[in-house]
């Protein structure tokens, strides 16, 4: 297998160079000669002159790897430290490794991610739960940052931006390059609630401003972000974490929830689907993140008046949430969320990695999870991390 550390060094994920909006091309266009008018006709003078399409570097990208290398880029783990993350990425080349509340500190602090890094063909996007207020893995390292309501309470678009630049700069030298954050839903819950304080506002127009400039902030320090928790938590019926959740109908949800998605989703962001029932466009017992309708929804734009979305679409945790958990195990919650058009299925530890991937090569041998469909999320996943 050919080996890419010499094409996407760490450095590239670090600066942040792969949070672009669509593939590059190898090739220009070669030089045609001119044509005798008198000899060729004008089939033939159109076919001569029309160069051939550029290949697409992310499409050949893909094809350089093995179908359970493909796969596996479509895998976020959860790490305990440095070496349950150098092992995972080392013996089944992960996509991306979540650092969580449980993980070893030192992985940051002693900033250990090129180890990790050096271990992979192709460096996997390292991602964390960085909102501010009560949702801070790096507070430790990098002080306090208010929450998204304290934020819009006492703070400026612009020094929303400025507090975002600098916290993008500092999970840079860490060595994060994915931030789960912002949080676009909106909401009035109390402070304290599943959601509550973690939203900037109940008013829809309010978030965008303000989930706008935070995200703006950690993309200029070379942060991907991910906004959630599509198609909208913010007056969820309860707590995913502890059960299952029920939004208002869909078309509530176009009124308020959905309209941050409208406006960001064409900024070069990331969007995590969550585990939520929705009435008028999930099939009940099928949360939105293993949902074909709801992943159709984010991904076409039709129905709430967004543009198609093309960057990556993440699940909410599929191994730790009790609205997944008590309805799907975590091999077939993968599947369910891949098949359903998630790109990215993120859980929380290692230990089932290979597990998982054996029933995925099944799936794509069966049909049950089409080919042509994995490459597509592949190249998603390696365009938004820089590895084409």
């Amino acid at each position: 297998m050919m080996k890419f550390r010499s094409l996407v060094p760490i450095a590239l994920l670090v600066l942040g160079v792969g949070f672009t909006a669509g593939c590059g091309t190898d090739a220009e266009p070669e030089s045609v000669a001119a044509p005798s008018v008198t000899s060729v006709s004008p089939e033939a003078t159109t076919e001569a002159t029309t160069p051939a399409p550029p290949p697409d570097r992310c499409a050949a990208f893909v094809g350089s790897l093995t179908e359970r290398q493909r796969l596996a880029q479509l895998l976020t783990v959860g790490v305990t430290g440095t070496e349950d993350a150098v092992n995972i990425v080392a013996t089944e080349q992960v996509g991306g490794i979540f650092i969580g509340s449980w993980t070893d500190s030192q992985t940051l602090s002693n900033r250990e991610v090129p180890r990790i890094a050096a271990a992979a063909a192709v460096p996997p996007m390292v991602t964390i739960d960085e909102e501010g207020g009560r949702v801070s893995r790096v507070e430790d390292l990098l002080g306090s940052d208010p929450s998204a309501r304290e934020t819009a309470r006492t703070m400026s678009v612009d020094e929303t931006y400025r507090m975002a630049l600098e916290r993008g700069r500092g999970l840079q030298d860490l060595g994060v390059t994915v931030d789960y954050a912002p949080v676009v839903d909106v909401s009035s819950q109390p402070d304290d609630s599943v959601i509550g304080d973690r939203s900037y506002s109940s008013d829809p127009n309010e978030v965008i401003a303000y989930a706008g400039a935070y995200a703006q902030g950690l993309r200029d320090a070379g942060i991907g972000p991910v906004l959630k928790h599509f198609p909208g938590h913010g007056s969820g019926s309860g707590d995913s974490h502890t059960g299952e959740v029920t939004t208002p109908p869909l078309d509530q949800l176009q009124q308020s929830d959905l309209v941050p998605y409208t406006a960001l989703s064409q900024t070069g962001v990331g969007i995590m689907v969550g585990h939520l029932d929705v009435p008028g466009l999930t099939d009940p017992g099928v949360p939105a993140s293993i949902s074909p309708a709801a992943m159709a929804l984010l991904r076409d734009g039709v129905g709430y008046g967004a543009s198609p979305f093309t960057g990556p679409i993440f699940t909410d945790d599929l191994s730790g949430m009790a609205a997944i958990t008590d309805r799907l195990g975590i091999v077939a919650a993968v599947e369910a969320a891949l098949v359903a058009g998630a790109d990215i299925a993120l859980w929380l530890t290692t230990d089932d990695v290979p597990q998982v991937l054996d029933n995925l090569e099944n799936a794509v041998a069966t049909g049950r999870l089409p080919a042509p469909q994995v490459d597509a999320s592949a190249a998603t996943v390696a365009r938004f991390k820089g590895a084409c």
